[in-house]
């Protein structure tokens, strides 16, 4: 197993208002991508889930991954906000300073941060990449039924208490049993970066309070009705869009790429049978080959709707839905 490249830097950013952290992706020396992209993590994920993905395309895309407010390096928010409303707003802020458009990246609750961003603000979305994107889904999963035991109130606090109690490395290892399809592609330095990062948030007096209040906001969007349902915002989105989802996800099921191939006007679904919940963390390069080609193209795939099933050896089959 190659060691794996060091995680981006980064710095605070005044978003007016709101300090967030955004680490960026340099070009290799000789490329100038025109273009910028901004990739947005997961519920209690950071800006280091994109570190491997952010290095494959460096050459397409000048790439920024921010922490959203509470999370990784970002301090607590100012107002205690950490609706999807509220993350949406800090996306925005970040493209409208990054001069926009951009190609927007999604992992889990972060996809469906910037399908709210897309679709309230397609001047500043060229592509939008979803992987998993935590969409309302009300069938039963164990894996969401765990984030809505730590979203109810009362019970969350408990759940974190306990969690607390626990060696860092043994809830990161959970974690990671969770999230990836096989944790034997986790590098063990990978492994070490995420403990130790587990053990800086335990630290902070904030970090807490604001995991719980992001899960019962999504939670909360999984019951919301009219026009702000992310479904029907979705249906609202003009940006070229690609989904990805890994067949062994067991956050998000991944037959949701359905109801995204009969929703999202123009897009294509990848499916990749040897990913979890994270395949732009599993297979970064595999999930850049796609990203690579919307980036260039600005067409899902010149052929309608569609569905791939992407092996990691690169290899697909397309299947018309």
């Amino acid at each position: 197993m190659e060691d794996p490249i060091p995680h981006w830097p980064g710095e605070l950013v005044d978003l007016g208002g709101m300090t967030v952290h955004v680490r960026s992706a340099e070009p290799r020396p000789g490329a100038a991508p025109a273009e910028t992209a901004v990739f947005v993590h997961g519920l209690a994920g950071s800006a280091t889930n994109w570190t491997d993905l952010m290095g494959e395309l460096r050459d397409d895309v000048r790439g920024y991954a921010i922490d959203l407010p509470g999370s990784g390096y970002s301090p607590a928010h100012p107002d205690g906000d950490y609706s999807l409303a509220g993350y949406a707003a800090a996306v925005t802020s970040l493209v409208e300073r990054l001069g926009g458009p951009v190609h927007l990246i999604g992992n889990s609750l972060g996809g469906a941060v910037s399908v709210k961003v897309a679709a309230t603000r397609p001047d500043l979305v060229r592509t939008l990449t979803l992987i998993s994107p935590a969409m309302p889904d009300l069938l039963p999963r164990y894996g969401p039924a765990r984030v809505v035991l730590s979203a109810t109130p009362g019970l969350g606090q408990w759940a974190m208490a306990c969690l607390r109690g626990l060696p860092a490395e043994r809830r990161i290892r959970a974690t990671m049993a969770m999230c990836y399809a096989d944790t034997g592609r986790v590098h063990p330095a990978r492994l070490e970066d995420a403990v130790a990062e587990q053990r800086r948030r335990d630290t902070l007096p904030w970090a807490g309070s604001a995991l719980i209040y992001s899960a019962r906001a999504l939670v909360n969007e999984y019951f919301r009705r009219g026009e702000d349902n992310l479904w029907r915002l979705a249906a609202r989105v003009t940006a070229p869009t690609l989904v990805v989802h890994g067949r062994h996800d067991r956050l998000v099921d991944p037959r949701m790429a359905a109801r995204a191939g009969r929703t999202f006007p123009d897009v294509r679904l990848v499916l990749i049978p040897d990913a979890g919940h994270v395949a732009q963390m599993e297979y970064p390069a595999l999930v850049a080959r796609h990203v690579r080609h919307l980036v260039r193209t600005r067409k899902p795939d010149g052929s309608g709707r569609s569905v791939e099933i992407a092996d990691s050896g690169m290899g697909r089959d397309r299947v018309r839905l």
